[in-house]
C-alpha cells in the first residue's frame, strides 16, 4: 500500500522542494555525440573521445567539500559554478561539460583569443554545498544560506586567490545570489559574474515558495517531511528509479535520475534543503543590492526562464528598471528552471554563458 503512494509523495515533493536535481553520477563519462541534441553544433566539432571530470574531496575551513572539475593546459579564465538548492557539485556537471566543450571544440566560432587546440583555456570547477553530500560528513548540522556563502568565499582564498587567474562566476537559482556575494568580496579578481535563473527575491505570487516557506519555518513538518523522504532510501535502488522515472522525472536522462536515488533520499541533505530555505527566504526580505548591481552592471548578467517562479518575469523587469543597461535575457525554449536535468538544456545554456564570457572578454581585451 506504501509502496502504491510513492508517486503520489514523489510529486507533492516535486511542488514543495523544486526538485531540479541536475546531477549526474561522481566521476562521470561524457561521449561528445550526447552533447549533440538541441543545439546548433557541428558534428564533426565534438569530441571522438571521452573527457571525464576530476572529482575530489576537500576539506575547506575544516568542512568535508565535494569538487567537481576540469583543469585546462594553460587557463587564462577559473569558471566557478555555482549549485542553487539543492546544492551537490554534480547538480551543474552536465552544464560543466557543455561549457567546456563549447569552449574547446567551437573556440574558432566563440572567441578569437582562444587557441588553436583541442584543450581549452578555461578550468571548471563546481562546488557543492557542506552537507548537501551524498555522506553524512558534518554529522547532522544544519548550514545557513550566510555560512554556505562563507564556505564558497573560504575556498576562493584557499584554492583559487593565490592564482593570478581572473574568476568567471556562473550561479544558478539561490547561487545567483551567492555569486554576487562572493564578487561583492573579490572585486578585482572576479571578472564577471552570469546568473542562471536566479532567485533574487521572494515572489508573492508563487504558492510554491508559500508552502515551502511555511514547511521550512517550521521544525516539526520540516523533520516529518524529510523522515518521508529518507523512507524512499530504504526501496530497492531499481524499485526507486521506477518510481521516480514513471513520476517526477520522465524527461530526465537516466544518470539524473540516477543521483536523485543516491542524494535526495539522504536524510541529512534534505535537512539542510530545507534550513538553508528558510535563511533565503528570511534574507530576500531585504532585497537585493542593489547599489552594488549598479556599480558592476558592464560585469553582471542574468538569464531568466519564460515560466519560473523562482525567477519571474517581473524581477527581470525591476532589474531592468533599478539597473539601466545591464544585460538580460529570457530563455523560451522550454529548457526550465531545472535545465541541466537534460543534455538538451544544458548545451542550450552553456551555449548562452558561452557567448556572454565570449563578449565580456572582448570587452576588457579591446
Amino acid at each position: 500500500m506504501l509502496l502504491l503512494l510513492y508517486p503520489l509523495i514523489l510529486s507533492n515533493l516535486y511542488s514543495l522542494t523544486n526538485f531540479f536535481i541536475n546531477s549526474i553520477p561522481y566521476k562521470a563519462r561524457f561521449s561528445g555525440k550526447c552533447l549533440n541534441k538541441g543545439m546548433d553544433v557541428d558534428a564533426h566539432l565534438l569530441p571522438k573521445s571521452t573527457k571525464s571530470a576530476n572529482f575530489r574531496l576537500c576539506n575547506v575551513s575544516g568542512y568535508k567539500s565535494e569538487i567537481l572539475e576540469i583543469h585546462a593546459v594553460a587557463p587564462i579564465m577559473h569558471v566557478l559554478l555555482l549549485p542553487g538548492n539543492p546544492g551537490m557539485a554534480s547538480i551543474v556537471c552536465l552544464l560543466m561539460f557543455s561549457l567546456f566543450f563549447l569552449f574547446f571544440l567551437k573556440k574558432k566560432k566563440i572567441s578569437e583569443i582562444l587557441y588553436d587546440q583541442l584543450e581549452g583555456n578555461a578550468s571548471i570547477t563546481a562546488i557543492g554545498h557542506i552537507s548537501h553530500t551524498r555522506k553524512n560528513w558534518e554529522h547532522g548540522r544544519l548550514f545557513s544560506l550566510e555560512e554556505q556563502i562563507n564556505h564558497k568565499v573560504d575556498f576562493i582564498r584557499e584554492e583559487l586567490q593565490k592564482n593570478e587567474i581572473p574568476i568567471v562566476l556562473v550561479g544558478h537559482s539561490i547561487g545567483s545570489y551567492i555569486a554576487i556575494e562572493i564578487f561583492k568580496r573579490f572585486p578585482g579578481k572576479v571578472k564577471y559574474c552570469v546568473g542562471l535563473y536566479p532567485f533574487l527575491t521572494m515572489n508573492p505570487e508563487s504558492k510554491t515558495q508559500l508552502v515551502i516557506g511555511k514547511i521550512s519555518e517550521s521544525q516539526i513538518l520540516s523533520i516529518a517531511l524529510c523522515y518521508v523522504i529518507a523512507s524512499l532510501g530504504l526501496l530497492p535502488v531499481r524499485a526507486l528509479r521506477f518510481i521516480i522515472r514513471n513520476s517526477v522525472a520522465k524527461s530526465w536522462s537516466t544518470d539524473a535520475v540516477d543521483a536523485t536515488c543516491s542524494h535526495l533520499s539522504q536524510y541529512h541533505v534534505m535537512r539542510n534543503v530545507f534550513y538553508m530555505a528558510m535563511t533565503e527566504f528570511r534574507k530576500f526580505a531585504e532585497g537585493p543590492d542593489w547599489t552594488f548591481i549598479r556599480e558592476r552592471k558592464a560585469q553582471i548578467s542574468f538569464l531568466f526562464g519564460d515560466d519560473d517562479h523562482w525567477g519571474p518575469l517581473h524581477v527581470l523587469e525591476e532589474i531592468s528598471k533599478q539597473v539601466p543597461g545591464i544585460t538580460v535575457a529570457v530563455e523560451r525554449e522550454n529548457h526550465t528552471h531545472g535545465f541541466s536535468c537534460t543534455e538538451a538544456g544544458s548545451l542550450w545554456v552553456a551555449q548562452h554563458v558561452a557567448n556572454l564570457i565570449k563578449n565580456q572578454t572582448s570587452l576588457t581585451m579591446q
